[in-house]
């Protein structure tokens, strides 16, 4: 921090805290404010290579000195002018190598944590709507990959199983329903009849038929729900609720 002249101040009992204050507190809120420079270079110049980084970092360096300078001094003489006293805003030639080296720092560390921070956003896993809610459906030759969510149903057909999608498609796929309960039952999918696994996720409404059984409805489709299937009716109420 430079030390510039500070005219008249504690002539009006002022305290030595305070002027520290007043020139701690400006040179952080102009750092604050021109924190934005390395930032929009470090962007500017990512597909450049290794010598124009070099130079634009050179040249943006001294620029936030420049603007790091400008901004505490017009603050201070603000904050000294309305406290009725005068500001010398002049940095003395001694002072000045000080301040542009301090800045040069300052801005490396800014250049340093934004790196560190997209190295680090870089690296996060993928979110889990990226890959858990997908399922592949393995039609023969071809592989269909769907959301989950766009899976109404999923209904026995000897030894396949055949996909109610939400666009109306029905692929299908080798396999039991049993093994497929097992996979998707995390995912909220019940069994609701010997022949029926249901996503429970995607239920609009639940009709008696008389008996104990009933109707689920699916966007469209029904599915029919037996009651020897009691804790999916459990669940689905539940969920309606």
């Amino acid at each position: 921090m430079c030390l510039l002249n500070v005219v008249g101040f504690t002539q009006q009992g002022r305290s030595q805290v305070g002027v520290q204050l007043i020139l701690e507190g400006s040179s952080w809120l102009a750092i604050t404010l021109s924190a934005w420079l390395p930032w929009s270079v470090l962007r500017a110049t990512g597909p450049a290579p290794w010598w124009v980084k070099g130079l634009g970092h050179l040249g943006a360096a001294l620029a936030y000195s420049a603007v790091h300078m400008g901004l505490f001094t017009l603050f201070r003489a603000a904050l000294f002018a309305a406290a009725g006293q005068a500001y010398d805003p002049w940095v003395t030639v001694d002072n000045l190598p000080y301040e542009v080296g301090k800045d040069v720092i300052s801005y490396g560390m800014f250049v340093a944590a934004y790196l560190l921070v997209g190295r680090l956003a870089g690296q996060r896993p993928p979110a889990r709507s990226e890959t858990a809610e997908l399922f592949d459906i393995r039609d023969g030759a071809r592989l269909v990959r769907v959301r989950l969510d766009d899976i109404l149903a999923v209904t026995s057909a000897g030894n396949y199983v055949e996909f109610r999608l939400r666009d109306g498609r029905r692929p299908m796929m080798r396999g039991s329903l049993a093994a497929l309960e097992a996979e998707l039952g995390r995912a909220d999918f019940l069994r609701t009849h010997r022949s029926w696994l249901v996503n429970a996720r995607a239920v609009t409404g639940l009709t008696p038929e008389g008996s104990g059984d009933y109707s689920v409805s699916l966007d469209g489709l029904e599915a029919p729900l037996s009651r020897r299937y009691p804790e999916a009716l459990k669940r689905l109420r539940m969920g309606a609720s």
